[in-house]
């Protein structure tokens, strides 16, 4: 507890700030990039995973359940040191770009897919009666539709992405926990353990609280829409067989 309340601790985390700061940079820069990645997969395996073809729906299959199903640090250090021992390294950063994009892609994916098959088959068969193509179909008719459904789950996504660089520190990365770490266990630096880790800890909840809350706000919404929905619907149907009664 001395050490959260120790003005020399703050003070020593207040003169090394531009620290944090270029980790708080390298953490959004690569979240950014990452994220954008992660969009791309997701659309492209979502769309895969409700195509009618067997072998895209297998691939995206094979694609969601083992990226799913293995642990984010172990594909982050496959991903790093087998380019490594190859001799062909991409660097710590770009590593974390493409670990965390396709690790996020694979959720994405899953987002996506479960947004359009919420789309009532009847836009399917209306949209496919009128000669629109797969692709035409998903453009014009159904991802339209299903925007409202995939954005907040989609949004949970990125938040866990953003916290998720995290593991860049175990290949050494130059990310807000990592130079928060070095921070911490440096020669000169070393002692300021809670402010430090309280600093980082801070910087992290003002970039995720906000998109947290943002999706949790899209859902309420969402659902006070649809019951909207239901009572308008309802009460049309009641006063249309009023309307015939009389």
């Amino acid at each position: 507890m001395s050490g959260i309340i120790s003005l020399r601790a703050w003070s020593k985390v207040w003169d090394y700030r531009m620290t944090f700061v270029l980790g708080l940079f390298n953490t959004v820069r690569t979240a950014f990039f990452a994220i954008l990645m992660a969009l791309a997969l997701g659309i492209v395996f979502g769309l895969m995973a409700t195509s009618g073809k067997r072998i895209l729906r297998a691939v995206s299959r094979i694609y969601v359940e083992v990226i799913q199903n293995t642990p984010i640090l172990l594909q982050t250090c496959f991903l790093y040191y087998a380019l490594a021992f190859s001799g062909h390294s991409i660097g710590i950063i770009t590593t974390g770009i493409v670990a965390l994009g396709v690790y996020t892609g694979a959720y994405m994916a899953e987002v996506v897919r479960a947004g359009i098959e919420a789309v009532p088959k009847g836009q399917f068969e209306a949209a496919q009666s009128q000669g629109f193509n797969y692709l035409e179909r998903m453009y014009y008719i159904i991802l339209p539709q299903s925007v409202k459904i995939i954005l907040p789950p989609m949004v949970n996504q990125v938040v866990n992405l953003i916290k998720n660089t995290s593991c860049l520190y175990i290949i050494g990365g130059a990310d807000l926990i990592s130079l928060t770490y070095s921070f911490v266990t440096g020669e000169n630096t070393g002692g300021a353990y809670a402010p430090a880790y309280l600093l980082s800890g801070f910087l992290f909840f003002i970039i995720c609280y906000p998109l947290s809350k943002t999706a949790s706000t899209w859902e309420l919404s969402l659902k006070q829409r649809e019951q909207r929905m239901i009572l308008l619907q309802h009460k049309t149907t009641e006063d249309g067989e009023v309307t015939a009664n009389e």
